[in-house]
């Protein structure tokens, strides 16, 4: 009998550790940039597979180097999110959790998209004055000044 409750009780450790591990996520975060490719990806679960072009800087060549960021999405209220920033290419915020494994059934990276942000467009304020150039004086010689003549 304590060999069955004993075996009952490290069924469920094992099973909630699993839980953990593949429910659980150990980072979170957020990244910005316009999607570049968005596919649906299983055999029997699928799961959408992105990828995000986040631009970038070289500092290095002093260029301007793509850079992607692969990623997974499981929830099926983030994927309309995902397929409009995709149509209209507008640049978004991506939050994210990453896991601490990647499972064969799970997606095919360790982060997956828990909500999606459009970013607002910068607003160009039109109501500011323009700047007006100033003139600069050029001082005129006195007019009693007399010029001796030299001609005499």
């Amino acid at each position: 009998m304590k060999l069955r409750i004993f075996l009952i009780v490290l069924l469920l450790v094992v099973l909630g550790i699993f839980y953990y591990l593949t429910a659980g996520y150990y980072s979170s975060g957020e990244r910005a940039g316009t999607i570049s490719k968005i596919s649906e990806r299983g055999y029997v679960f699928k799961t959408l597979e992105g990828v995000l072009n986040e631009g970038g800087y070289s500092g290095e060549t002093g260029t301007l180097t793509p850079r992607y960021w692969d990623f997974s999405c499981k929830l099926d209220s983030v994927k309309p999110k995902l397929q409009q920033a995709l149509k209209t290419g507008e640049r978004v915020t991506l939050k994210y959790q990453e896991k601490f494994f990647r499972f064969p059934w799970n997606g095919e990276t360790k982060y997956f998209i828990v909500d999606v942000e459009f970013l607002d467009e910068p607003q160009i304020p039109t109501n500011l004055p323009l700047p007006q150039p100033q003139q600069q004086v050029v001082p005129l010689p006195p007019a009693d000044s007399a010029k001796p003549d030299s001609t005499i």
